[in-house]
């Protein structure tokens, strides 16, 4: 009986002397181009973005700054240091502006914060039809601004608006709703709020829909009623987007413009609804003063980073 040959013995193959293989060392072919390509397309996006950004939001703060110093007399623009703050300041619409700022923001706050997360809270309660009332809550975010400002002038008007048609069911006398000073502000608040609250009744929505109904379910064992659930669990699972939505909602009211330029020409009646935006329109299209227009601008801009800045601070002290 002959031995076995090397290529009949199964452990002789194990014993062969193997080759090393480099192919797994080696990147595949055309590897760095893909990459070099990817990142060229990649920073090119990036580019483009940083480029407009920078030339529709960076580019007019610094010109808004340097403009905030400078005076324009026959084409000769000259450094006038603080002159344009000094005749802003004092201005007596402008401490008119800045109380009708804060007014707006306070109520706008009252109705345009508590309104949106109580719609929220109730269309969450729905099993069915969320996505219908989800749409028709939206809605007026998909209407031109200007077509619903102009729709709430139409239900103000104080002859055949609707509702001073409503008030006559009650037997109640006819507002002057936007030629009354101390209606005006409220009225455009309340065109505010019905125009914006979609947005934020979504976001809300969406905080809401994320709450474990565990915590609910916790609630209801130890006897909590609807207002206890809301204060002890729904609140404190939010309060990060409740948070960020009053930052924002804060900032966005301070710079209220639209709702009083077209229901009450701007200025309201007896300036009762003049802001701080519609004062720097004034200054910059109607006296043609673009370096008060300009340092007005600039101190409604530190003044919401200030806030910004103290507001984040303080909501991560609380969080810490």
């Amino acid at each position: 009986m002959s031995a076995p040959t090397l290529t009949q013995d199964p452990a002789a193959k194990d014993r062969r002397p193997r080759r090393p293989r480099t192919d797994a060392a080696r990147p595949p072919a055309g590897g760095l181009g893909k990459a070099l390509r990817r990142n060229v397309t990649a920073h090119g996006f990036l580019i483009g973005a940083v480029l407009c950004f920078a030339f529709f939001s960076w580019y007019p703060i610094v010109r808004e700054f340097l403009l905030a110093f400078q005076k324009t007399d026959d084409g000769q623009v000259s450094w006038v240091g603080w002159d344009n703050f000094v005749t802003v300041w004092n201005d007596p619409a402008f401490g008119q502006a800045w109380r009708n700022t804060l007014w707006f923001t306070v109520l706008a706050l009252v109705l345009g914060f508590a309104v949106p997360f109580l719609t929220a809270l109730v269309i969450n309660e729905f099993r069915h039809g969320q996505g219908y009332l989800r749409l028709l809550v939206y809605l007026p975010v998909m209407l031109p601004p200007t077509a619903s400002v102009l729709l709430f002038k139409y239900l103000y008007d104080p002859g055949y608006g609707m509702f001073n048609e409503v008030l006559a069911v009650f037997g109640i006398p006819a507002q002057q709703w936007l030629q009354d000073p101390d209606t005006a502000m409220l009225s455009v608040v309340v065109a505010s709020t019905w125009m914006n609250m979609g947005g934020a009744t979504l976001i809300y929505l969406a905080a809401l829909q994320g709450v474990p109904g565990e915590l609910y379910e916790a609630a209801e064992l130890d006897g909590a009623g609807l207002l206890r659930k809301v204060w002890h669990v729904t609140i404190p699972q939010t309060r990060l987007v409740l948070a960020l939505m009053l930052l924002m909602q804060i900032i966005a009211t301070m710079q209220v413009f639209i709702e009083p330029f077209l229901l009450t020409g701007g200025a309201g009646p007896e300036g009762s609804t003049t802001t701080v935006v519609y004062l720097i329109y004034q200054y910059a299209f109607n006296f043609n003063n673009y370096g008060a227009a300009a340092a007005l601008g600039l101190i409604l801009l530190v003044l919401l980073a200030g806030f910004s800045a103290l507001y984040t601070r303080l909501n991560r002290a609380t969080e810490e």
